[in-house]
């Protein structure tokens, strides 16, 4: 009976063993699944919408095949629609469970529109063809999350939501590259394989026990028994001084029993070895998880409210574009070329530049502007908004230099083809605190110049700090900052008290002095805090008025090269005007709150100089 269970075990082991290793070789499914895409048309863009790339679970491998450059980018589903809606180009959609190519037409721009003035002049179609066509190249857009580019081949691994598509594309003129691939990873694991092998193992060892206990059992009970032997003749002793054939043999050898024992145990290790060697082929994916899914630590939550947009910018595209911007304006400073500084700065942080390459283009030793710094990036509060103008503020410090202070800046994209332009830019305040900021992965909308929600509307700000810097504690807005963390308001007014008295001691009786802040003529920018207040940029210029008061007196600019360079001219009958513009952060708290408005960061730049008429 033992060896027909030992039989037993010996099949169940081999079907056990047989069908775990089946389950990893020839029942083990393809590791991924690929979908081919067949575009409409020969144009230069396709977009893949993300309805196609979530098809099936899991990450997405994007392959593109073709001849030349192959440019890929991913971005959301309506920034590809929005930057596309002037150029014909394929989409490629799900329609059910198939996937669907077709055909997209520009959309006509009426001239004077926004969109026109944006966008680059479209060429005029040739004749026979329909639609408007404005080649541009892709490469190098700040609404791309991120971009590939390659030569003949592009491979890359893919994991995005729904809401994002990728643009596929050559150099924005030729046809976009027709050989595209989706792929998706498939579930191969085989949880039971690792199982079976193991228990086809154990019942093989059980097995091979049964057998070596049935042959034990035969060889014991083996032939009939019979009746006890005749008594024995009595046992001689053996004599060893016999010589020859009739000498007594003694066998030093080991007993039959245990050489045959020795032979099973050597016949058992190969059994086992080869178990053994299954099991360390068997990977993870053949083993039951059983591990539990681990616990999120507590963090701090703050859910979006419903209906707002999305965030203008990521952190990674902010850090790309901030590098963009960096990089650019380094070259302008360098070439002191206003064209090229116009690329990437608008508003205030254009003019000032502007002014100083006319400068430093006439004067040798004028100081350069600080340079825009490009990381790290320590705080990021994009607009939450899906259409355009964007904006979001960036506070960046100095890698190279930490003395110096962190600079705060609002960035802003006109339309979906203008790059992101540093339009305001001024250094931190000393041990400045910033209100309760929303994440960046939810942003804040932007805050109307009027609106009424705020302590002081953002339109109003520049106008009550300008006298403020006027009169001082005489001024009706003086309580309604705080002067505790204010020190360029005392910068500004031992700077002016210094000048006057350093003027009055040669020129008191023939000339005047006086200064004066009035608001500048950029429009505020201004974004939400978490409690209803708000991040405030605005420009307020300082100018200097230098007059004689005598009829035969002149003002002459001996030893002030930059109004000279400015005006043309090194003396006036009629005095001179020095306007210096000044670029300024607050928080305005929420209305009704007991907090005061508190300065953010600043900076200062001459602007402009004039003879008086």
């Amino acid at each position: 009976m033992r060896f027909v269970w030992a039989v037993a075990a010996f099949f169940l082991a081999a079907v056990l063993i047989g069908a775990g290793i089946a389950q990893r070789t020839v029942f083990l499914g393809p590791k991924t699944e690929q979908a081919s895409i067949s575009v409409t048309e020969d144009l230069p863009y396709t977009v893949i919408d993300g309805e196609v790339l979530n098809r099936l679970p899991g990450a997405q491998t994007l392959m593109v095949r073709g001849d030349g450059t192959i440019f890929a980018a991913y971005g959301r589903t309506n920034d590809l629609q929005a930057w596309l809606a002037d150029t014909d180009h394929n989409e490629v959609t799900l329609r059910g469970a198939k996937i669907v190519s077709e055909a997209v037409d520009a959309v006509e721009v009426e001239a004077g529109e926004e969109v026109a003035d944006a966008a680059p002049a479209p060429e005029a179609p040739a004749e026979g063809e329909t639609g408007t066509t404005t080649p541009r190249t892709p490469a190098g857009s700040d609404l791309w999350l991120d971009e590939f580019q390659q030569e003949d081949a592009l491979i890359t691994p893919l994991q995005l939501p729904e809401d994002m598509s990728v643009l596929v594309a050559s150099d924005g003129t030729a046809p976009a590259p027709s050989d595209l691939t989706v792929s998706w990873p498939m579930d191969t694991s085989t949880p039971w394989a690792g199982p079976l092998i193991a228990g086809g193992g154990i019942v093989m060892l059980v097995g091979l026990l049964l057998y070596v206990l049935g042959i034990r059992h035969a060889r014991r009970s083996r032939g009939p028994r019979r009746k006890g032997l005749p008594p024995l003749p009595e046992t001689q002793p053996i004599d060893i001084s016999v010589e020859g054939s009739d000498k007594g043999v003694i066998t030093a050898g080991r007993p039959r029993s245990a050489v045959t024992r020795g032979r099973r145990a050597f016949a058992i290790v190969p059994v086992v070895a080869i178990s053994a060697l299954m099991f360390t082929g068997c990977s993870s994916d053949s083993w039951p998880q059983m591990s539990p899914s681990p616990t999120p630590s507590e963090s701090p939550t703050v859910i979006a409210p419903e209906g707002q947009q999305a965030p203008a910018v990521t952190q990674a595209q902010a850090e790309r574009i901030l590098s963009r911007i960096s990089e650019s304006v380094a070259a302008a400073d360098e070439a002191k070329d206003p064209a090229l500084a116009a690329e990437r700065l608008d508003g205030p942080a254009l003019a000032e530049r502007t002014t100083n390459y006319k400068l430093r283009t006439a004067i040798a030793e004028h100081a350069a502007p600080s340079a825009i710094p490009a990381k790290p990036l320590q705080i990021l509060l994009p607009q939450a908004f899906d259409d355009w103008p964007r904006t979001f503020m960036s506070i960046v410090a100095d890698e190279a230099d930490e003395t110096i202070p962190p600079m705060i800046m609002m960035l802003t994209q006109e339309d979906a083809w203008s790059p992101y332009k540093l339009t305001y830019a001024a250094s931190m305040e000393a041990s400045v605190e910033l209100p309760p900021l929303a994440p960046a992965a939810i942003g804040a909308p932007r805050v109307p110049a009027d609106s009424s929600f705020v302590a002081m509307a953002p339109e109003d700000l520049a106008v009550a700090y300008a006298d403020v810097l006027n009169q001082g504690e005489d001024s009706e807005y003086y309580d309604l900052f705080d002067a505790t963390t204010d020190q360029w308001r005392v910068t500004v007014a031992a700077d002016r008290k210094s000048r006057l008295d350093l003027f009055n001691q040669t020129a008191a009786s023939t000339g005047t002095l006086t200064f004066e802040t009035t608001p500048g003529a950029f429009e505020p920018v201004a974004l939400a805090t978490l409690e209803s207040g708000a991040i405030v940029a605005i420009t307020v210029n300082e100018t200097d008025t230098v007059k004689p008061t005598t009829s035969d007196a002149v003002i002459k600019l001996t030893d002030n090269p930059t109004v000279k360079t400015l005006t043309g001219v090194d003396q006036s009958a009629t005095g001179f005007s020095t306007t210096f513009g000044d670029q300024l952060f607050f928080y305005v708290p929420a209305q009704g709150s007991n907090e005061k408005i508190k300065l953010l960061g600043h900076g200062s730049n001459i602007l402009d100089a004039k003879v008086i008429p």
